[in-house]
């Protein structure tokens, strides 16, 4: 049995190097997003920090701005340019280049570099070598990132990396026991950071539709822009339009990105690929019985696919069953002594 200290570093190594990725690509897309609507669309940066669950240490570095925002959000008023312009700039400095900031780009990649120096006997050399040179990168280039001309060679930097990353531990590694805790560790990332965006994004634009008259140009114009805007910040577009094989819709979106089978970041092949790592553990019992529950909440989910307010609250609920999933691992597999 692998020790406890060599598989926690593992599982989270792969946990903080999927969550540097996901976060790069969310932030690039939602750029592509703001140059794709016109300055009038109700659209901003500041739901990005939302879905990474930041929004009270956010707040605390930004009080000021986001208030503002709020303000002329209430008063119905279009967010201005000029304070457009900031929280964009605050935004991605928090989400990407902030080291007070545990989420952040460069956090997260100086986190995953830290758990597996300590165990790089256990990995192909070409592995470590590929986090750190993009460590390295990312501590020279974090902060010039934030600027747009920048940013997205930095943010394809990262993707990029991640994905050469994932690409050297499946044809190099020995898939023993401490691959299967990469493989739990990326998934358990990855479930979260679907449901996260859909909770926020996806729910947000079917909220937004709810409130605009029925046949408004708004949502005619908008809608599908949106729609391929949460397929992209999860690498989807294109395994959408090849399963689904018709228009971009919401509800449609939904249930893909919930409960397609054969696409790796949608809920229900995520939690296949759970299940088949645990078989490959000693008495899987207890995280096995969380999956059941997530596959169960799964089901029920189906409904919330059309309804703003309801698919908030279904995601809601799924993160809370995959963070149970996430201790029942830790208890089993990856403290001291067990």
């Amino acid at each position: 049995m692998l020790l406890s200290r060599v598989a926690d570093r593992i599982y989270w190594a792969a946990r903080y190097t999927e969550r540097a990725e996901d976060t790069a690509r969310i932030v690039r897309t939602h750029g592509e997003l703001m140059a794709d609507l016109p300055a009038t669309a109700r659209v901003r940066w500041e739901p990005l920090v939302s879905i990474m669950g930041s929004d009270r240490a956010y707040t605390a570095t930004k009080p000021q701005l986001g208030l503002l925002a709020q303000q002329q959000q209430l008063s119905q008023q279009v967010v201005t340019q000029d304070l457009q312009a900031q929280e964009e700039q605050a935004v991605v400095e928090f989400l990407v280049a902030d080291r007070l900031n545990p989420g952040s780009v460069t956090s997260c990649v100086s986190a995953a570099r830290e758990n597996l120096r300590t165990t790089r006997d256990t990995l192909p050399r070409e592995a470590w070598v590929t986090l750190n040179d993009l460590w390295l990168y990312v501590g020279s280039e974090s902060d010039r990132s934030v600027d747009r001309r920048r940013r997205d060679r930095f943010l394809g930097r990262v993707v990029a990396d991640s994905r050469r990353l994932d690409g050297v531990l499946a044809t190099a590694m020995t898939h023993d026991e401490a691959y299967v805790m990469w493989r739990l560790g990326r998934a358990i990332e990855r479930s979260e950071m679907t449901t996260r965006v859909l909770g926020v994004q996806a729910a947000a634009v079917l909220a937004l539709n709810a409130t605009t008259p029925s046949g408004s140009d708004e949502i005619d114009d908008h809608d599908e822009v949106q729609w391929m805007s949460v397929l992209r910040s999860l690498s989807g577009l294109q395994a959408y339009q090849r399963a689904v094989r018709g228009p971009i819709e919401g509800s449609k979106v939904v249930h893909f990105l919930l409960q397609h089978d054969r696409f790796p970041r949608a809920v229900r092949a995520l939690l296949r690929e759970i299940r088949r790592a645990l078989a490959e553990l000693p008495d899987p019992g207890a995280p096995l019985d969380a999956v059941d529950r997530i596959d169960a909440l799964l089901h029920d989910s189906a409904a919330a696919a059309s309804d703003g307010a309801a698919l908030d609250d279904a995601m809601d609920t799924l993160q809370t069953a995959i963070a149970d999933l996430d201790r029942r691992i830790n208890e089993r597999y990856l403290r001291v002594g067990s």
